[in-house]
């Protein structure tokens, strides 16, 4: 699988690593190190792809089966996140308008992931303060500036009721300032005695669930909480000890958003007097009140810190809104893939925004290619500052790397995107090496039957941060030798992106995918 001699050029699809003719004593011990670090035993069976160039250049220092494609897992938001920035661009804000045409009062969304209760509240005290007492026709719902395509192509079915897998639509809310949109805050507490019925509250207070509770106050906690298929009711079973929360998808956010906004006009003594409907917004309709979310720019941190999939596909489907017209998957992933193409990615698969299917296909040199060429974009520093930070506590800082390399030259100097399915981890980004060379990186590794190997991934990272031309062999030999080793770093670092039948169980888990406030 590896080869660490000096070549002067590889054998593509050979996984021999390609290296620079006649290299400097500081990169052949790169070289040599990294394959010591990948002839791990929990590699034999399974595959791994290593680029590492410098930044600036592009000149490749190491490869090992770079132009072979990976399930990447969430280093597809990668792309996602630098098309997004490219093609909506760094100011792009998403509206949510209230409007009115005859009898009827419209809510028209364009799929902002950040509307809250507050939100929905605030547009109802507008629309009440612009003079609104009685609607005697409908509340009507427009999601229509997306399609009506809910679940991403390749999603498993049983994913479906977790807060990583909601549904997508133009009009949507989120329970708290991480931006879940099309989810609920369900929280479990123990009741009055032991056996006694839990405490059951939801966030946004909320009944567009139904819940039904038959868990019970206990010793310790064992609580299941569970979306039956197909619609909104919530069944939670198991024994409470302390207070547990769980995020859950809803079924058809459209209506859960226009729950929250028809709750918030009630309050403001607005009636409605018919029903909540789907349906279009006529031109002629007359704007009451209007809302806008936050730029992409800031919208950018919790979308990559926190690896939240639902934005990846928001986004998606807005830049296929702009360019063609159509907020679908298929309009928006072709501009992802035309912006790829145009920045070094050649070789690709897409099926989704977020890299929550495992027909997605990308490359560790396509990954280091696209992270060389966004250096030059005018949007790179928002975007390099949205990456996860290694080993940096604050979660809206370090992100899912936020546990990871801390304590070593790696921590606060790698930003870099995580990504994590059953048998697929990934890491790329950029590091600083000790002499200030600045350098990307894409590591990415399917088919692993263990546990997921990503103390290999952290031990690459911090050596490249230790990296140093300049430096004799035996030195660098030395940092090499330095770096933590496998055991250090599976017991520093917790894995970090809850589970389901795509997902990793246990220590496998990123926090991204557990949704607990380490993350």
């Amino acid at each position: 699988m590896l080869a660490s001699m000096v070549l002067i050029s590889g054998v593509a699809g050979s996984g021999i690593p390609a290296h620079a003719l006649d290299p400097a004593p500081g990169v052949t011990d790169l070289i040599h190190d990294i394959d010591q670090i990948l002839s791990d035993s929990r590699l034999t069976m399974a595959r791994a792809g290593v680029v590492v160039r410098n930044a600036d250049t592009g000149e490749e220092l190491y490869t090992l089966d770079g132009g072979k494609l990976f399930a990447p897992a969430s280093n597809t938001k990668l792309l996602t996140s630098a098309a997004a920035m490219e093609t909506l661009g760094a100011d792009y804000r998403f509206t949510t308008d209230v409007l009115s045409k005859g009898k009827d009062l419209y809510l028209r969304g364009t799929g902002d992931p950040t509307m809250l209760t507050a939100d929905y509240d605030a547009l109802a005290a507008k629309v009440a303060a612009s003079g609104v007492k009685v609607v005697t026709g409908r509340l009507i719902a427009d999601d229509t500036w997306f399609d009506d395509v809910r679940l991403g192509t390749d999603w498993a079915w049983d994913d479906e009721p977790y807060y990583y897998a909601a549904q997508i639509s133009a009009l949507t809310a989120s329970p708290d300032t991480d931006y879940d949109a099309g989810t609920v805050k369900v929280s479990v507490a123990p009741g009055d005695g032991p056996g006694k019925p839990a405490k059951v509250t939801t966030t946004p207070d909320t009944d567009y669930l139904k819940i039904v509770n038959k868990a019970v106050t206990g010793d310790d906690t064992d609580v299941l909480v569970e979306r039956e298929h197909g619609g909104n009711t919530v069944v939670i079973t198991g024994t409470v000890a302390d207070p547990y929360n769980e995020w859950v998808t809803v079924w058809d956010p459209t209506l859960y958003a226009a729950s929250l906004f028809r709750k918030g006009l009630a309050a403001h003594g607005v009636r409605v007097i018919g029903p909540t409907a789907h349906g279009a917004t006529p031109s002629e309709a007359k704007t009451v009140a209007t809302r806008e979310s936050m730029p992409l720019s800031q919208l950018l941190t919790p979308f990559m810190k926190l690896s939240n999939n639902m934005h990846a596909e928001i986004l998606t489907k807005a830049m296929g809104r702009k360019v063609s017209g159509e907020g679908s998957w298929s309009s928006g992933l072709a501009v992802t893939k035309s912006f790829a193409k145009a920045n070094g990615v050649q070789t690709l698969s897409l099926r989704d925004g977020s890299g929550l299917s495992r027909m997605d296909g990308l490359t560790p040199s396509g990954i280091a290619s696209l992270l060389v060429a966004a250096k030059g974009k005018p949007w790179f520093p928002a975007w390099y500052d949205a990456l996860p930070v290694a080993g940096q506590a604050d979660r809206m800082v370090g992100g899912t790397l936020r546990s990871r390399m801390r304590g070593t030259p790696a921590a606060g100097n790698v930003h870099a995107k995580t990504g994590s399915l059953t048998g697929v981890t990934a890491l790329s980004g950029y590091v600083t090496s000790a002499e200030g060379e600045p350098l990307v990186f894409s590591i990415l590794t399917n088919g692993y039957l263990s546990g997921a190997p990503r103390d290999l991934e952290d031990r690459i990272a911090v050596r490249l941060a230790q990296f140093t031309r300049s430096a004799p062999a035996d030195v660098a030999a030395d940092a090499g030798a330095g770096t933590p080793d496998a055991e250090t770093l599976r017991t520093e670092t917790p894995s970090a992106e809850t589970p389901s039948a795509e997902t990793p169980q246990g220590d496998d888990l990123e926090c991204s995918w557990r949704k607990p406030a380490e993350c």
